[in-house]
């Protein structure tokens, strides 16, 4: 059955499926490290600046690390990447991740790998690939190893993130993750695509603030949570979500044809998402059974 902390860790990929159409809609062309930067860093400072805390000991390197992982170095190589393929390919190399997510826990968490999971895994490949893919996509080998690492450096911040839990509030932990991916950002924007604009529209500066306060400071924290309260398997697992919403807001706001097939894939992906957080069984009695493993639920001082 899926509970609270699902549905609202659930939110997060959901919102960050929004992203294409406003990136498309409202901000500059040809900017995206520039929009992620300003995704990242000012919704990181507005978080330290709310909470007034700053990390404490071991939590300097390991915010570096999480933020590095989790947000500059994941969406770095998603910019190349999608600069490189076609979107769905990309999309389709980014939906490994909680196969990834799945393996490095067994190691790093103490995770059991069932079928379930492998077979869960590779169906939310194949319905996103169904749901993203076209017939005449084609092959970047820089591209696809910069896909392939995005997902890979986003598993490991998953799991690390379940590893290492910081005693300070979630939100404090959001926004020192946030501040360090924005800063790892900030010279590859420079390098990459030169001095912002001179100038912003309105509708700029509404795109901007969506991703900064909705995408990134609101998305986050969900995300974060989510990995707090519950496993880091079950977290990936929802972020199949994302192309989902991305088509479908594609077909109903910018007038994109959906087929049958990507219908089947985004069947297949909800089914997917769904097998995946049914907990197995095992047997305890004559005929009783109960979860082979209980996510721990975050405390309330942890959901500050």
């Amino acid at each position: 059955m899926l509970n609270k902390p699902l549905l609202l860790t659930a939110l997060a990929p959901a919102i960050w499926g929004t992203t294409y159409l406003v990136t498309t809609e409202f901000l500059p062309p040809d900017r995206p490290l520039l929009a992620a930067v300003i995704r990242a860093l000012p919704a990181g400072l507005l978080l330290v600046a709310l909470t007034r805390r700053l990390p404490q000991g071991d939590w300097w390197w390991r915010s570096l690390v999480l933020g590095t992982l989790n947000i500059g170095a994941f969406l770095a190589l998603l910019f190349v990447a999608a600069y490189r393929l076609p979107g769905g390919v990309a999309a389709t190399l980014g939906a490994l991740q909680p196969l990834l997510v799945a393996g490095l826990s067994t190691g790093l968490l103490g995770e059991r790998l069932t079928r379930r999971t492998v077979l869960a895994g590779v169906a939310g490949v194949v319905g996103v690939s169904l749901l993203v893919l076209q017939s005449s996509a084609r092959l970047d080998a820089i591209g696809v190893a910069a896909a392939a690492g995005g997902a890979v450096v986003m598993a490991t911040g998953v799991v690390l993130s379940k590893r290492w839990t910081s005693p300070a509030p979630l939100l404090a932990t959001t926004g020192w993750q946030l501040v360090a991916g924005g800063l790892v950002l900030v010279p590859v924007a420079l390098a990459v695509e030169g001095a912002p604009p001179a100038s912003l529209s309105g509708a700029n500066l509404a795109g901007y603030a969506y991703l900064a306060l909705i995408g990134a400071a609101f998305a986050y924290a969900l995300w974060f949570r989510g990995i707090r309260a519950l496993s880091a398997t079950h977290v990936t697992f929802l972020g199949l979500l994302s192309p989902v919403v991305a088509t479908l807001l594609g077909w109903l706001v910018l007038d994109q044809r959906l087929t049958a097939w990507q219908l089947l894939g985004a069947v297949i992906v909800l089914a997917a998402v769904v097998a995946a957080q049914r907990r197995p069984l095992v047997r305890t009695g004559a005929d009783n059974y109960q979860p082979l493993t209980t996510p721990r639920r975050a405390t309330d001082a942890e959901m500050v």
